[in-house]
């Protein structure tokens, strides 16, 4: 049995010298190799609470979380101003930052850091992807940053982040996309995304490793809030991810949780009752990434290209929530990407298909429904760009993913005619033009 420990059950004290934890069962700190006092017995039947469990949390909880609500001013900031510049979607969105491969591969770095303080407007559900993230920093930040205090909070906030961005950069593999596991982790198509899934991701993993890490020093009374506490959590949304494969960038969200998990494997959390400053290079590290990403915005102001947010735009924008959505501009992006995928599947031609793709990715909202059905048009038109750019495809495989392409795109000819019967015709006065059937040789019509 190793030194300073004994065989009594016991229970977790905290050092009446230096206020560090000490887990149950040693009778000597193993901070500075105090004894530790007799433990007291267990509380009576009917006691409410748990002292140990009371005096950390009272430690932890006097603590501040002022870098949470920092972080959670800025992305609401962010929001409202691209609400003002247009909305959250299209162009506005790469503006402001947003992560997109062909343009982190022409240089523009900084793209690995600003999606993690930037949120889609979602077609049919307006700032769900801003609300849903912020209460989940809300109810994650102020853990992790009253436990590892406020340096370590932001280091793990933005390395996590870039984690999770890097990760969805890297995971644009049209080719590794088949199958249920290969769609839940690669894409097979690249376009403009933001979130901070990521980083929160990776505040789950801090958590649970620390839940782990630190078992044996926390009291009883927390030990199923943290560690395997947090298991149905992360299966919950790892499942949601599966299920809504294609639509949630599942790489940045494992991406954030292992870097998470990594970073908590090496750091140790801030003690409750421990005195002393935090160390140098823990502020020197803080300071780093928050001038990274004020870089990273600045470099964003340097190469903005939209329209400016303008508060004189504000009635203007709340006025168009209650207006009903352009249809025409809708439908134009819908029948571009119908016809260039036409044209590619019949006659191999390809030039239409990025004219197409860009199309549909600035079309305005229409409805939940009409908007799901223009994603999967763009994934559609993505896979016919990808597919006409390699190079290495053979002309029997060439021949085989056209043919799938084609099954598809039929597949989607037949929701789309179901959503117009639906919804299009009496909601918006959408129709369908069906083509006249082609002529006989002598003239006759068949």
């Amino acid at each position: 049995m190793a030194e300073g420990q004994s065989t009594g059950a016991g229970r977790t004290g905290v050092c009446r010298h230096c206020g560090a934890l000490v887990g149950a069962g040693e009778s000597r700190c193993m901070m500075c190799g105090t004894p530790v006092a007799t433990p007291q017995p267990p509380p009576r039947a009917g006691a409410h609470a748990d002292p140990e469990t009371m005096r950390f949390v009272r430690a932890v909880v006097s603590r501040p979380a002022t870098f949470t609500f920092i972080f959670l001013v800025a992305n609401i900031f962010l929001y409202l101003l691209m609400w003002l510049s247009g909305g959250a979607i299209g162009d506005v969105l790469v503006a402001y930052g947003a992560k997109r491969n062909d343009l982190i591969q022409q240089g523009e770095w900084w793209r690995f850091v600003t999606p993690i303080f930037l949120h889609v407007h979602l077609p049919g559900f307006g700032p769900l992807h801003l609300l849903s993230n912020m209460y989940g920093l809300f109810m994650l930040g102020p853990y992790v940053e009253k436990l590892y205090g406020s340096a370590r909070f932001v280091v793990f906030w933005v390395l996590t982040g870039v984690a999770g961005v890097v990760a969805s950069y890297l995971t644009v593999r049209p080719e590794w996309a088949r199958g249920a596991l290969g769609q839940y982790l690669f894409k097979t198509y690249d376009s403009a995304s933001a979130g901070a899934s990521g980083a929160l991701f990776g505040l789950m993993g801090v958590l649970f490793v620390f839940g782990i890490k630190y078992r044996h020093e926390l009291p009883e009374g927390l030990k199923r809030a943290f560690g395997t506490g947090l298991l149905p959590t992360l299966a919950i949304n790892l499942f949601i991810g599966y299920m809504a494969r294609g639509f949630i960038d599942n790489a940045a969200h494992l991406g954030g949780l292992v870097s998470g998990m990594g970073l908590a494997l090496l750091v140790g959390y801030k003690r409750p009752g421990a005195r002393g400053a935090v160390a140098h290079a823990w502020h020197a590290a803080q300071a780093a990434c928050l001038l990274l990403v004020a870089a990273s915005f600045v470099m964003v102001a340097r190469h903005f290209d939209a329209k400016p947010p303008r508060l004189s735009d504000l009635a203007k924008r709340a006025r168009a929530f209650g207006e009903k959505p352009p249809v025409t501009p809708f439908i134009e992006s819908v029948n571009a990407g119908r016809n260039a995928l036409t044209h590619f599947i019949d006659k191999g031609e390809a030039d239409a298909l990025a004219p197409a793709f860009d199309k549909l990715e600035k079309a305005p909202s229409l409805s939940p429904d009409a908007d799901l059905l223009r994603e999967d048009l763009k994934a559609l038109v993505a896979r016919a760009r990808t597919e006409s750019g390699d190079r290495n495809l053979r002309q029997g495989e060439r021949a085989r993913q056209r043919e799938r392409l084609g099954a598809d795109f039929d597949a989607w000819d037949e929701r789309f005619d179901r959503w117009v019967e639906d919804e299009g015709r009496p909601t918006f006065g959408v129709n369908i033009q069906k083509a006249a059937p082609p002529a006989e040789a002598g003239g006759g019509k068949k």
